[in-house]
């Protein structure tokens, strides 16, 4: 099944255009532990699945978990896309059903996924140097940015952030396009939102930060907001949300946004789920 639809605007976002989105079976690469929370599913994918943009996620169709079938589709954001290769890669937590169920997908295994769903992240060729600050496998959402910028010689300062120094996810992702990277964890206190803040205000002071980006935690997206009202500088946010359909059709993922100091609701699989910075509420 191929539909088409018309993609929304986000503050930054390019001009709307068309897209295809596309219902059909990936061939399980590989599915290897990154550590004992995260994993790294590699796919063989269809042509469609390859024009992904960073930002964007798919509706993934879980399999059966000990005979029960998971109700809804997972969404889950692209990681990397190799399109020589024809492979679509994606990093996630086990946390529940549908994710154990892929947890135990191997090599060969036949995988459903709708996709590529939502309006993805974009760059301004103005910038010179851009801010991406994400936690936990919301790192992984924000790795193709990276990729997106250093294509148009943008400078990227990524800031990792994870409970643990094993969890911090992407940097390798991170490293190939030359980012610096600064890391930050709570064992050590250095992910305390007041540290973060210090290096964001040095980032800031330094001229290195056009824009920020961010992903994975509601107090770090709460804090660029923060600093991008009082410096000027404008923002994008990938949101996570459960989702039932992913084409915006059930309203299940709505959340509260404030546009030009009125709250708004919005779809977080149609209008996003990337949106801009300075219109989103924490939650």
């Amino acid at each position: 099944m191929l539909l088409r639809r018309t993609a929304g605007r986000t503050a930054q976002a390019p001009t709307a255009d068309v897209f295809p989105v596309a219902d059909g079976l990936c061939t399980v690469v590989s599915n290897a532990a990154v550590n004992d929370r995260y994993r790294h599913l590699v796919l063989a994918a269809p042509p469609t699945a390859l024009t992904a943009r960073a930002g964007q996620f798919f509706h993934l169709l879980c399999s059966p978990d000990h005979g029960m079938q998971p109700f809804l589709r997972r969404p889950m954001s692209v990681y990397r896309i190799d399109a020589e290769a024809g492979r679509i890669e994606f990093l996630y937590k086990c946390v529940g059903a549908g994710t154990r169920a892929m947890a135990a997908l191997g090599p060969g295994d036949p995988f459903n996924m709708l996709g590529p769903l939502g309006n993805g992240f974009s760059i301004e060729p103005s910038w010179r140097d851009i801010v991406v600050l994400g936690r936990g496998v919301g790192l992984a959402t924000l790795a193709p940015t990276a990729r997106l910028a250093a294509a148009q010689g943008i400078g990227v300062t990524a800031i990792l952030s994870a409970a643990r120094p094993d969890y911090l996810m992407s940097r390798d992702a991170f490293e190939e396009t030359g980012a610096a990277i600064i890391t930050v964890t709570d064992v050590d206190g250095s992910s305390d939102v007041g540290k973060v803040e210090t290096i964001l205000r040095r980032l800031i002071a330094d001229g290195r930060a056009d824009a920020f980006f961010t992903c994975g935690s509601n107090r770090l997206m709460t804090l660029l907001k923060t600093l991008g009202a009082e410096f000027g500088i404008p923002g994008q946010v990938a949101l996570e949300q459960q989702m039932a359909c992913g084409l915006g059709m059930c309203f299940c993922c709505v959340r509260r946004f404030e546009v030009a100091g009125e709250v708004v609701h919005k779809r977080v699989c149609r209008e996003g789920p990337v949106f801009d910075l300075a219109e989103a509420l924490s939650w």
